[in-house]
């Protein structure tokens, strides 16, 4: 499948990103929905078939899983427009939008590395869309 020319292509940025935001925001909401005191209780206190209950029906999780969903369904947009070799690299951006969220929401650490890391994925990432 060709790319089917350079608007193609610059009409599908939106819907990449779109898609990566909305997996990045799916992942906060699996990590609040795990990380709640009735998800924590159940895993440590409950059978296992509780904990899977409290897990399945935690509104976080749901709304992760929803969010996932969405974000598959834009992903098959992009997939319908041009290569995936084209397009797949970009979901690398989603672990620099999931770690700036992580930070935000969750007060997670950024070490020296983990910030030369996303610096390194975030070049790649330009380059690639620029190649």
């Amino acid at each position: 499948m060709g790319l089917g020319g350079n608007n193609v292509v610059k009409s599908v940025y939106p819907l990449i990103l779109l898609s990566v935001a909305i997996s990045a925001f799916a992942q906060i909401a699996l990590k609040a929905g795990m990380g709640s005191s009735a998800v924590q209780r159940a895993l440590t206190d409950g059978t296992r078939i509780s904990a899977l209950f409290d897990i399945a029906f935690n509104p976080f999780v749901l709304l992760g899983l929803f969010l996932y969903f969405s974000s598959a369904a834009v992903w098959l947009l992009v997939l319908a427009r041009v290569e995936v070799s084209f397009a797949y690299p970009f979901v690398a951006l989603g672990f620099v939008l999931t770690a700036l969220l992580g930070r935000f929401f969750f007060h997670d650490t950024f070490s020296a590395a983990k910030i030369v890391g996303t610096l390194l994925i975030m070049a790649g990432v330009v380059v690639l869309a620029r190649g």
